[in-house]
């Protein structure tokens, strides 16, 4: 084209990070910080419950859950806690599911061919949110608060009746820590420890309002449940999960670095600052793609785009394509200014940068150039 290249940016992010899960360590990370004395000891010892009763306590200060709702660690990250959801509570009344991303329809598919439940699906494609005024308050819901695949969150908790008689189920990973949760509105809260803090993956978290436990208390499924998702026993609620106490062996170094990412969110002010960060990781990037003419965001509406697993689409179709997003991407990798930008493997092909709270904005503002460059060396 008649377009001037591109020159090359003298300036590098200095951590190039920016992948949608696992997802940048907290600044300043080092394995050799991460505490290791209670390696080779039994998961159950009691110096090894008191780190993840300490964990525990952390994840409740730092996300503010409120005092009335229970925290569970469970195996298998955020899919895990998910699942031990829709097979524990699911049953009692109609499901309606949201599903705007690979996720929301992965559920919807849990839901209706395995659990075998009708299922209202209320879908979108890629970048639209679905119809919320659908959603009716007698029914169980579930959904994403944040599309991890498509780069498209809901604006806010409105459209959940707070008279609901339903259970409100939200898959929340690459939303906790980075978005304000409405608590009052949600009944079961899932997030991992390898999306909104940067921890290592394998452990789950689940948050359970009042009126689950009640559920879990008073409703007994029919169904065969494996003991990794079991979240009853023979009366109810096992109230020992709520302590964070394991539900099998966990990574003891999961945990740890679990412990330092929450000390990293705590000692930089907690939640506020987090969001904060997040904003300002989101807000650097809106103003890149603002000069760019040939991307744009997959979300259509300002109001519902995701400030965390930011989804970008080229505006030319021909280019649109998994070879293109490909060579695109290789070609940042090899300079060491991008890893893992690529769109997830079932959404349009595209670019997805992760700005959540543990990257540093200064790296956002650097990587607008080279993606330029990138765009220039490829198309010039």
């Amino acid at each position: 084209g008649t377009m001037t290249r591109a020159p090359r940016p003298q300036l590098k992010p200095a951590r190039p990070w920016f992948s949608s899960g696992p997802t940048a360590k907290p600044p300043g990370w080092r394995m050799q910080d991460l505490s290791s004395d209670l390696m080779g000891r039994n998961i159950r010892a009691p110096e090894v419950l008191a780190r993840f009763d300490h964990a525990h306590a952390l994840t409740r200060q730092v996300l503010e859950i409120p005092a009335d709702h229970a925290l569970c660690f469970l195996p298998a990250s955020d899919t895990g806690a998910v699942e031990a959801a829709l097979w524990n509570l699911l049953g009692e009344r109609p499901v309606q599911v949201l599903a705007y991303d690979n996720f929301g329809q992965l559920w919807a598919s849990d839901v209706r061919d395995h659990l075998g439940l009708e299922a209202e699906v209320i879908s979108a494609p890629y970048g639209d949110l679905p119809d919320l005024a659908r959603v009716r308050p007698d029914h169980d819901l579930v959904f994403a608060w944040n599309g991890t695949t498509s780069g498209v969150r809901v604006p806010d908790a409105a459209f959940i009746a707070p008279d609901r008689s339903g259970l409100a189920i939200c898959d929340a990973t690459s939303a906790a820590f980075c978005m304000p949760l409405d608590w009052d509105r949600l009944d079961v809260v899932t997030f991992s420890f390898q999306k909104a803090l940067g921890g290592d993956a394998g452990i789950g978290a689940l948050v359970l309002s009042p009126r689950a436990i009640a559920r879990l208390d008073r409703y007994v499924p029919d169904r065969p449940i494996p003991k990794i998702l079991r979240l009853r026993g023979s009366d109810g609620f096992d109230r020992k999960l709520a302590t964070g106490a394991p539900i099998n062996t966990y990574s003891i170094l999961t945990l740890e670095d679990w412990i330092a990412a929450l000390a990293w969110a705590h000692e930089i002010g907690g939640l506020e600052a987090l969001i904060r960060r997040t904003r300002s990781n989101f807000e650097a990037l809106s103003a890149w793609v603002g000069t760019a003419p040939w991307i744009d965001f997959l979300a259509h509406d300002p109001a519902c785009r995701s400030e965390t697993s930011v989804c970008l689409g080229f505006l030319d179709p021909k280019l649109a394509t998994r070879e293109f997003v490909g060579r695109f991407c290789a070609l940042l990798a090899e300079q060491g200014v991008a890893f893992d930008i690529e769109s997830h493997r079932a959404a349009p092909p595209g670019l997805r940068i992760w700005c959540g709270a543990t990257v540093e904005t200064a790296d956002i503002a650097a990587l607008g150039p080279w993606l330029d460059w990138a765009w220039s060396e490829l198309t010039g």
